[in-house]
Order: structure tokens, then sequence, then C-alpha cells
């Protein structure tokens, strides 16, 4: 395979594609993965919504107050983070401008899935508290941001750093 421009070479990931190709191929990938972490965070943005007007918020502590605000602020910067990628691709549209929508929507997601995890500790944290007690809710609340942090981040980089170690 030839180094010309538009001409597919192999790339890193195995596969024979020109830059145009593995750029729509990165894209579309992306996309698909923010559907589901928006599907998620529409779901928490939703129940934080309604939250206050439920009869029993009124129970609610101050501290708790303070947890549902934060929570619904992560969850509202989770929306605002995995939906831009899709607004910046329609506004940027045949401006051949792929490799700058790439980078910048993974940046984006990855900061947008930091505020999902963080949100949805925080609605642990709300809720444990509100049924158990602040103590109960800390220490569900813990467990569940390592979770999120051991999974959805841990795991990966780990593995990140072998594969890259190995290449080397």
């Amino acid at each position: 395979m030839s180094d010309e421009p538009g001409t597919p070479s192999l790339q890193a990931s195995g596969r024979y594609e020109t830059e145009e190709e593995r750029l729509d191929r990165n894209l579309s990938e992306l996309l698909q993965e923010l559907r589901v972490a928006q599907t998620g965070v529409q779901v928490l943005f939703a129940f934080l919504l309604v939250l206050p007007f439920n009869v029993r918020f009124d129970r609610v502590t101050g501290y708790e107050k303070g947890v549902y605000f934060a929570t619904l602020l992560l969850a509202a910067a989770a929306t605002l983070l995995l939906i831009a990628p899709s607004a910046h691709h329609r506004i940027l549209f045949r401006l051949q401008d792929k490799r700058h929508v790439v980078l910048l929507a993974n940046g984006l997601a990855l900061l947008g899935t930091a505020c999902l995890a963080l949100a949805m500790t925080g609605a642990i944290l709300l809720i444990t508290s509100f049924l158990f007690g602040a103590a109960a809710g800390a220490a569900v609340a813990g467990v569940t941001a390592l979770a999120f942090g051991g999974i959805w981040y841990g795991l990966p980089l780990r593995r990140r750093r072998r594969i890259l170690r190995d290449r080397r």
C-alpha cells in the first residue's frame, strides 16, 4: 500500500484505511457510545428534576439539599458534555474538520462520563442518606464512586498502559 494521501495504509488498529475512513469510523463509534451514555443521563436528569416536587422532599436535611443540588448540576453538566459532540458535528458538517470534531468529541465524552459517574454517585448518596442516614449514605456512595472509577476508568487505563508498554 502507498503512503500517498487518500490511499489506504495499515493503521495501528491493523486495518487498511485512509485517514478519512479512520476518522469516519472513529466518529461513528463515538456517536454510538454517546447514545448509550445519553440515555442514562437523561433518565437520571429527569428523576432529579421531578424529585423536589415529591411530597416527602420537604423532609430532606440541609445536607441532603446540598447533595441534591450538586447532583443536579453534575447531571446537567453530563447532559451538556455528552450532547455537545452531536451539536459540534452538525455545525461543522461538510467543512472537512472531522479530525477536530473527533478529538474534541472524545474529550467531551470523557468529561461527560466522569460527570455522569459523579451524578449517579450523588443520587446514590442522596437516596441512601435519606433512607438510612448520612453515614450509610457516605459508605454506599464511596463504594459506588470506587466502582465507577475502577470499572469505567481504572480497568481500561490499566489495559491501555499495558498495550502501550508492550508496543515499545
